[in-house]
């Protein structure tokens, strides 16, 4: 049976309710205690939420802590320019930077030299070459060149392919013709530029199909969105070895970035919507290759790294532990993620937030330091040692101080929490060159992936899934090396089918050079 001997104590409770022993009375405060404690911090976590929903709706996304921020009350000792900044002249290795040229012309830049030209010539009237005073004949001194960027909307082209057929003209046999050049598609009407451009539309423009059969129609061309989905198809088919090769050749790089993104996914002819992940695993070479999984299980990395001896790269996604369980694999932190918690958790202990972010960004600043003077390893790592070593024992000592001012379950003492159970990952960039002091490359990359997600909505399959996994990788990689993804699938897709197997790292992204003929 259930106690009713205590009276049940509710806020329009009487003084004659409330029982009179006093150790019933302090264990209900005690009571009452924890049950405001809890119910604040749970209020603390929804405004939270309810802060970053606002910033990322109407506000600044970036959580990098702006370079002129006051510092408040002294909280932070300012660091002296002798100390901590990181001035070009003082960097080991720097060399003093040339002034870039300025193309500009009144304050224009000037159009690209490469476009074509077309002139068009503005003859002056005839009534005005005559000389009003002396009544001669004006001869022409010169001219003046005014150029403006045009439009041409993108045109289609039928290519004929005329082939001669010959036979013997005595006994009418051994009729011979030349054989047609390979298609991406046996007996395929479209050629490997068209095949591109719907490529390179989808997955690096984020154009759904349905759009791209809407323009194309405005061009007077019937492609229907099951005709554009086949070609998707048969490509991803084709150029697939090649994101193999790239793969093989990340699982034997020094160092990985990894990261992932949820996509949605058709589930079959119910038409029900299942959360699928892409991956995306970096080299250090610009080898980027997605893989798909149907969950976001640990089964999914495990899978892919297998027994990947090297640094990887990534955020503390309890996914990765199982890899790094194996000893070969070795944990990297990430700073961008470290920074963002302590910005999140800003408004509920603004002090903290903002030393703590005033260090990150210190340390930030040696790195761009870094990279303007593109210093080489020994330089990089000499730096690290003798700037970014003092500053990361300073937030190891100042963590120390602060946890024991929030408490433990507050968005800050988890902000805390995470560097402190981070530590080790987060400082091992300082002692390798090699390392980044973040894992902003695999969220740039997967930007695309974001960015199409919201104009496709949903893959229509698990199978679409892996085949925009591989086109993915492919554009990607392009983008890291810095060259055109049409021409590079258009030149791929016309010579992957007859390309040796043994050489097919020659049609990777880095190892690509653009034809002439482009």
């Amino acid at each position: 049976m259930e106690d009713t001997s205590q009276p049940v104590i509710t806020a329009h409770s009487s003084a004659e309710t409330l029982p009179q022993d006093v150790e019933t009375l302090r264990q209900m405060v005690l009571s009452l205690l924890a049950d405001v404690d809890a119910k604040n911090l749970r209020l603390m976590d929804l405004q939270q939420q309810l802060a970053w929903f606002q910033r990322h709706t109407f506000g600044r996304r970036s959580e990098k802590y702006p370079v002129d921020h006051p510092v408040l009350f002294d909280l932070l000792k300012p660091v002296s320019s002798e100390d901590s900044a990181v001035e070009p002249s003082s960097s080991p290795g720097a060399q003093p930077k040339a002034k870039r040229s300025s193309s500009r012309r009144n304050g224009r830049v000037a159009l690209p030299a490469h476009l074509p030209r077309e002139t068009i010539e503005h003859p002056v009237a005839e009534a005005q070459l005559t000389c009003s005073r002396c009544g001669q004949t004006k001869t022409r001194i010169g001219e003046e060149v005014s150029e403006e960027l045009d439009y041409v909307p993108a045109s289609f082209v039928v290519r004929q392919h005329l082939r001669p057929k010959y036979a013997c003209k005595h006994c009418q046999d051994g009729v011979v013709i030349a054989e047609l050049p390979d298609r991406p598609i046996d007996k395929g009407r479209a050629g490997t530029g068209l095949f591109s451009h719907v490529l390179v539309s989808k997955y690096a423009d984020h154009l759904p199909l349905h759009r791209q059969e809407g323009i194309y129609r405005r061009h007077g061309l019937a492609l229907r969105r099951s005709t554009l989905c086949d070609w998707v198809a048969q490509s991803a088919a084709l150029l697939e070895p090649i994101v193999l090769e790239m793969k093989r050749q990340i699982l034997t790089a020094p160092k990985l970035h990894t990261d992932d993104t949820p996509v949605p996914v058709r589930n079959g002819p119910r038409k029900q919507i299942r959360k699928g992940y892409l991956w995306v695993y970096i080299d250090p070479a610009h080898n980027v290759v997605f893989d798909y999984t149907p969950t976001r299980q640990r089964a999914g990395p495990m899978a892919f790294l297998g027994e990947y001896s090297g640094f990887i790269q990534a955020d503390a996604y309890a996914g990765y532990d199982a890899v790094f369980a194996q000893g070969k694999a070795t944990e990297v932190g990430c700073w961008a993620h470290t920074r963002r918690k302590f910005y999140e958790a800003k408004d509920t202990a603004p002090a903290v937030a903002h030393e703590a972010l005033l260090l990150i960004r210190e340390l930030y600043q040696i790195e761009r330091q870094a990279k303007e003077d593109e210093l080489e390893a020994e330089a990089l790592l000499a730096l690290r040692r003798a700037h970014s070593k003092p500053i990361l024992a300073t937030i190891e000592e100042r963590l120390s101080v602060w946890s024991q001012s929030v408490l433990p379950k507050s968005p800050m003492g988890q902000a805390i929490g995470y560097a402190q159970g981070q530590w080790e990952a987060l400082v091992r960039y300082a002692d390798h060159p090699l390392l980044a002091i973040d894992n902003n490359l695999a969220e740039r990359t997967l930007r695309a992936v974001t960015l199409g997600r919201k104009n496709w909505l949903f893959a229509g399959s698990e199978a679409g899934a892996r085949r925009a996994a591989i086109l993915y990788s492919l554009i990607g990689s392009c983008k890291l090396c810095g060259i055109d993804p049409f021409y590079y699938l258009k030149d791929a897709l016309e010579r992957v089918s007859h390309h040796p197997a043994r050489r097919i790292g020659e049609l990777l992204p880095r190892q690509w050079r653009c034809p002439t003929s482009a």
